[in-house]
This record gives C-alpha cells, sequence and structure tokens, in this order.
C-alpha cells in the first residue's frame, strides 16, 4: 500500500517490536469504543468515502461539478454583494470593531557578523498591533480620494510594486472602492520584467516600500516614461540627486491626509459593476516574460465563494498567517476569504515566519510564536523545508528518541489511512512539533505547485491537522479544485469548487484520452465565472488559451493533463509543456522524473532536462549541504563546497542515489538521469530561476546551464 511505503524505517529488536506492537493492539482496541462513540470522526469517515463531484452528462469529455453545485455554480458571497467593495462594506457593517490586519512592531534591529566575515541583519519583534474592520475601511476610503486628488481617474491603471503587508491590502481595498484597476507585480521579479509590467500597463502611479524603491525601484525609474507619482508605504525615503525630474514621492500618510481633507462636494463617486477589472496580476511565468492576467471584480468574488465553501466553521475565531506575496493569486485569494469571513489577518514574511528564521535574532519569537494561527497558506517549497528540517532533527536524536518518534509515526501513519485520529500521540509526541507553526493551525492550504505525497502524509501526522492541496491559476483567480478537510488520500487535488465546472480534453500527441480506463484522462478546462477575461494587451494568447461554448460558458485551457477518480476527484498527472520526445520516441514527463527525485534528503531541488536530438535525460541538481558533504566524507573525498559539487567523482554517487529512488518510483529506464550537474549554488526567485512559488523556469534554468548541458550531451554514455 502507500502508506506502508512511505513509513519511516527503524532498528529496533524483532522480539521487542512484537511486544510494542501487541501494546498498541490492546490500546487500539480497549480506545475503539468510546472513540466510536465520542468522536465525530464517524461522520468525517462517511463523508471522505462520498462521492464529491459527478459528470453532468454521460457524454466523454463531459464536465464535472461538486455534488453541492450540480445544478447552478455558485457566483456570489452574499446577495447584493456583486462587486469587492460591496464585499468589503457588509464585512466593515457586521465586524465593525473586530480586528482585522495585524502588524509586529520593531523593537531592535541589529547585524549579526557571521563567521565568513557576511553580515546579516536580524531583528527582534513585539506584539502584534491591530487595526479594526472600520480602521482599515477609513484607511482605504481616505487613500481611495486621496488618489483621485492626485488625477488618478476610474478604470484607470495603478502599480503595487511592494512585500506582504496591511498597507498592501488597504491600498488593493481603496482601488476596489474607487474602480482603480490594480496592476500586480512580484517583489522578487527583475528588473526588465518590472520595467515591462509597467510601461505596458501604462502607469503613472506605483505604490511601493521604501526598501523596494531604493534597492529596485531606483534602477529602472529612468526606464519609465510615463511614470509621475512614487508612493511608499512606510514613511518618507531619504531623497537621493539622481532621481528623475518630473517625478513625486509621496508618504501613504499624505496621500491619505489629503484624501481626508478632499471636499468631495456633490461629485457621484464612480462604484465598479460586477465586469470591470479588479486586478490586472503579472505572473512571474514560468516562461518568457510576464503576462497580465485581467481579473474582473466577478471573477475574484466567483474565486473565494468557491474557495471560502471548502472551510469548516470559517469565521471569527479564526486567525490567518500572511507572508506569501499578495501578488500572488493564491495569497490574495485566501485573504479575500478571511475578511470576507470575520477572521484576523496576521502579516509575517519568510524571514521572520518562526523561532528559527533568518532575520529572527537567536532567543527571540518568530511570528507564528507570537500570532499562533489557525489558517496557513503555504507553496510545497516551504513544506517541503519544514519536512526536512525535521526529519534532519530526527535523524540527530538519541536511538531511543528517534525509534519512539518513528513508532509514533507509523502507528499514526496507518490510523489517518483508515479515517482514525491519534489524540494520544499527538499531545505527547507531535505536540512539540506542532509548536513550530504556533500550536494552533486547523487547516493548512497548499497550492501553487505539486505536493509530494510523502510531504503531504507528514504534515498530516506531525501538525495534527488537516493538509487542504488546492490546484487553480491565476487565470482561473486562484479557483479550481481544493480537498475536502476529512479526505486525507494523497496526491490528489479534490473536487472542483462549486463556483466552477472541470472538463478533460483529449490530448492525442501525449496519450491522453477522456475515454481511458479505470480513470478519464486529459487536458484540465476550467469554467465558471472565475475564469478571467484574458491577458492584458495580447489577444493572441488570450485566444489560445481560453475558449467560450454554445452556452456561452468561457473555459480556460490550463495545459496540465488530469485524471478523474470515480469519487470525482482530480489528480493531476502530466504537464503539457513538460512533455519532451527522445530521440527513440519514448515520451518523457520532466515533471514526473523530478516529482519522483524530488524528496530524496539528498537532493533540495532537482530539475530534468531531455532533448529529442538525444537518447537520454540529464539533471541539474541542487544537493542538500549536510547530506551530500556526509557522502563525500563516507567515501574519502576532500575539498570546499565548490570542489565537491563540481566533482565528477561526486555526481557519479549522487547519479547512484538518484538511480536507486528512480527505480523505487517505477520510473522507466529512459526517464532515469544519465548524466547530473551539481549546482552549489541554490535557485531562488531572487536569481531568477524559479518563480515566486518555488516553481522551475525550464527556459532560464536551461540557459542558465547551457554549458553543462553541451559538456553532458558532448560524448555518448557508455
Amino acid at each position: 500500500s502507500q502508506a506502508a511505503k512511505m513509513k519511516l524505517k527503524h532498528n529496533i529488536n524483532p522480539v521487542l517490536l512484537q511486544f510494542i506492537n501487541f501494546i498498541i493492539w490492546v490500546y487500539s482496541f480497549v480506545t475503539y469504543i468510546p472513540w466510536y462513540i465520542f468522536s465525530g470522526s464517524r461522520q468525517a469517515i462517511a463523508k471522505a468515502k462520498q462521492v464529491k463531484a459527478r459528470p453532468v452528462n454521460n457524454k466523454p469529455g463531459g464536465a464535472y461539478r461538486s455534488v453541492n453545485s450540480l445544478h447552478c455554480l455558485a457566483s456570489v458571497l452574499y446577495p447584493g454583494c456583486d462587486t469587492l467593495d460591496k464585499v468589503f462594506k457588509y464585512a466593515k457593517t457586521k465586524f465593525k470593531d473586530k480586528k482585522l490586519l495585524g502588524t509586529r512592531e520593531i523593537l531592535k534591529e541589529e547585524d549579526e557578523i557571521q563567521p565568513s566575515g557576511k553580515v546579516f541583519k536580524k531583528v527582534i519583534l513585539g506584539k502584534y498591533t491591530w487595526l479594526s474592520y472600520e480602521d482599515v475601511y477609513i484607511k482605504a476610503v481616505n487613500f481611495g480620494k486621496g488618489l483621485a486628488v492626485l488625477g488618478q481617474q476610474p478604470k484607470t491603471n495603478i502599480a503595487i510594486f511592494c512585500e506582504t503587508r496591511a498597507e498592501w491590502m488597504i491600498a488593493a481595498q481603496a482601488c476596489f472602492m474607487y474602480n482603480y484597476q490594480l496592476v500586480t507585480l512580484y517583489a522578487t521579479l527583475g528588473g526588465p520584467a518590472i520595467v515591462h509590467g509597467l510601461n505596458e500597463t501604462e502607469v503613472t502611479t506605483i505604490i511601493t516600500s521604501k526598501e523596494l524603491m531604493q534597492t529596485k525601484l531606483k534602477e529602472i525609474v529612468s526606464q519609465v516614461p510615463l511614470l509621475r507619482h512614487v508612493i511608499t508605504v512606510d514613511g518618507k525615503p531619504t531623497t537621493w540627486s539622481d532621481f528623475p525630474k518630473g517625478v513625486i514621492v509621496h508618504t501613504m500618510a499624505s496621500v491619505q491626509a489629503m484624501g481626508a481633507k478632499a471636499d468631495t462636494g456633490n461629485k457621484q463617486q464612480a462604484r465598479p459593476v460586477p465586469s470591470d477589472i479588479a486586478v490586472i496580476m503579472y505572473t512571474s511565468g514560468s516562461t518568457g516574460v510576464p503576462k497580465g492576467v485581467m481579473i474582473s471584480h466577478c471573477n475574484l468574488i466567483a474565486g473565494i465563494t468557491g474557495m471560502a465553501e471548502r472551510i469548516p466553521n470559517l469565521g471569527e475565531k479564526d486567525i490567518y498567517i500572511g507572508y506569501l506575496p499578495l501578488a500572488h493569486v493564491l495569497e490574495l485569494s485566501a485573504e479575500l476569504v478571511c475578511l470576507s469571513h470575520g477572521c484576523r489577518i496576521g502579516y509575517s514574511s519568510p524571514q521572520t515566519l518562526a523561532d528559527q528564521s533568518s532575520k529572527i535574532k537567536k532567543g527571540s519569537k518568530g511570528d507564528v510564536t507570537t500570532l499562533k494561527p489557525t489558517l496557513m497558506a503555504a507553496v510545497p517549497e516551504i513544506m517541503d523545508r519544514i519536512y526536512k528540517n525535521v526529519m534532519n532533527k530526527v535523524n540527530e536524536m538519541t536511538s531511543f528518541q528517534r525509534n519512539l518518534f518513528i513508532l509514533a509515526y507509523n502507528y499514526k501513519m496507518e490510523q489517518i489511512s483508515k479515517g482514525y485520529s491519534t489524540p494520544l500521540c499527538d499531545s505527547l509526541i507531535f505536540r512539540k512539533v506542532r509548536m513550530l507553526l504556533g500550536g494552533k493551525i486547523r487547516i493548512l492550504l497548499c497550492g501553487g505547485a505539486p505536493l509530494s505525497a510523502a510531504t503531504q502524509r507528514f504534515m498530516n501526522i506531525c501538525f495534527c491537522c488537516p493538509v487542504g492541496q488546492g490546484y487553480g491559476l491565476t487565470e482561473s483567480a486562484g479557483a479550481g479544485t481544493i480537498t475536502e478537510v476529512w479526505d486525507y488520500t494523497t496526491g490528489r487535488v479534490g473536487a472542483p469548487l462549486v463556483c466552477c465546472e472541470i472538463k478533460l480534453m483529449n490530448w492525442e500527441e501525449g496519450g491522453y484520452y477522456n475515454t481511458d480506463k479505470p480513470y478519464p484522462r486529459g487536458e484540465i478546462l476550467i469554467g465558471g465565472q472565475n475564469v478571467t477575461v484574458g491577458y492584458y494587451k495580447n489577444e493572441v494568447r488570450t485566444k489560445k488559451d481560453f475558449s467560450v461554448d454554445e452556452n456561452g460558458q468561457r473555459w480556460l485551457h490550463t495545459g496540465d493533463i488530469g485524471e478523474f477518480h470515480q469519487d470525482g476527484c482530480l489528480k493531476i498527472i502530466d504537464r503539457k509543456k513538460d512533455l519532451v520526445k527522445l530521440q527513440a520516441g519514448e515520451y518523457v514527463s520532466l515533471g514526473k522524473v523530478e516529482a519522483a527525485l524530488k524528496n530524496l534528503p539528498l537532493v533540495d531541488n532537482i530539475c530534468a532536462y531531455a532533448s529529442s536530438f538525444h537518447s537520454y535525460v540529464i539533471g541539474f541538481v541542487v544537493p542538500n549541504q549536510k547530506e551530500l558533504a556526509e557522502l563525500a566524507q563516507k567515501k574519502g573525498f576532500k575539498g570546499t563546497w565548490e570542489e565537491i559539487c563540481n566533482s565528477p567523482e561526486m555526481e557519479k554517487e549522487v547519479l547512484k542515489v538518484l538511480a536507486e529512488a528512480a527505480m523505487a518510483a517505477n520510473l522507466e529506464k529512459f526517464e532515469i538521469p544519465v548524466k547530473i550537474r551539481l549546482s552549489p549554488d541554490p535557485w531562488t526567485p531572487e536569481t531568477g530561476l524559479v518563480t515566486d512559488a518555488f516553481k522551475l523556469k525550464r527556459k532560464e534554468l536551461t540557459a542558465y546551464y547551457q554549458m553543462d548541458i553541451d559538456r553532458m550531451y558532448g560524448k555518448n554514455v557508455k
């Protein structure tokens, strides 16, 4: 079984193990009856077995809908609230004095010199200070009015290029109210991509932070000729002499003050209508220049309506931690879901998230410890990192502690796969691990890229909560599918949300058909009110990726390949762009190869590469420093980190490990990488080799490793 494959290995005496298993059996038997009577898990098991989505007709390729929206797709969160400004006004009236947005105060900043001579900035942070729904509403109204004073017109573009923080959401709400089209750009985008986005949308105003203004914007401002106003959200920056003439720098507070004083007189405020564009979201794109996705008010509302339905008991008791980029549709949607349901949003960043995070001074508290959130979103890269860190700590335990942890882990994995809970293990063994995320998480939402079964099961076990795996694209306003909280199966992304329907279209080249048995397979098409308007100033690409059927339903052609299981849940099995035909005619799915090898302790990241002019697969690997150093020591290889990575001898050793894992994952012989390049440097969004959601940018990686590709394909492999 899959659970058996994911179990951890222990080294316990077989006789002792028999005795322990007997004790576990007795414990399970004794506790089963009270559990059966008092626990709500019976209903959860029943729900997990239910059919979650059905096709609307019996034709091959018929659209699947959630059983909760078979006859009519959901599109509105609250009656009459058909634009985002109305949703916020409704929430403000309902939750008036309740806390909404929280920010930690910085008590102290200091430089810490590392043994290598590098200087790291460390912070000591205080408590969270909160703005109520009413506070945020007033700040947004004043900011929107202030922008009008600066000359911003309804239905014109305004850019935000800023880290995830309360001011980002306040600025966004102001734009939704006054019908300004918000252009979002990732804070980690490179200079040319930022220039492209700002010039394509012809913005005259950009909202940013002091740090980004001085590090990223300063260099490119001269390449954006239409720019007139820069608004910094965190106070006045120190001026510099080489700033172009004609560009005025304002603070957010000064623009809000202008708005508070502004006399609007009898002038009617231009309210948006549902079809108006709310956001032009630039995707960091794993291919080519970023594209601006036009998302309307009704697209976002339909998307968040679908998402909210999958989170049971969502409400005022919930606290959400916001640290992913708000310029990413996953984070923006999640925060809009929270804002519309009375939840609190506490802001954080990847550098201050946990006690061990890079910017937190040793001995002081990270954001999760202080906030104790109940809801959290994460991309697989972050979950994989947590998984590897915990497993490294487990390997450093004494033999007794390690075996105790492994026994509890394997026992809980078996119980979870049957739908049972394990309160004793949770409180005695996993409590400490759970505290890494504050100890109160009740649902972890995961999206942005596929999550491996091993990591998902690890999060279920150690953090004692369901992991809601979701699938959606910027082009579908982030909505598509999300697993239900009582569905503990792995490797699937759940049933269609109540706001949309999904069908599978034949892809002959890849050999996927919606008549396949036992499961229909094909390219995933998403239809519904959440499907966006298209790409900004890119009609050709819009026509390629979107279509409208005879009923007027808009469909997004995702390029992902999926299969529908009997209970109506979707599994992503391939991607059109990842398929490469080898010289001998075999098709290799690069994503499949990477998924099989990515979770090895030795591998921090991997990119498989294949060429139609050659007969074998190669790869680039970012090795785990600790694991590779240990392997080098074991093999008697001495040298610096760069020397280890550049050593042909160590490449061969890592290849052996990869080949073993590939065989265990049932990869075909032609799918297994034959040569690799070990990269001493990690791939981060700053390097431009991965997106903000840590998806591989194949084009950039290929260009970066071109010399290595030539070397690896330069001579035949014996």
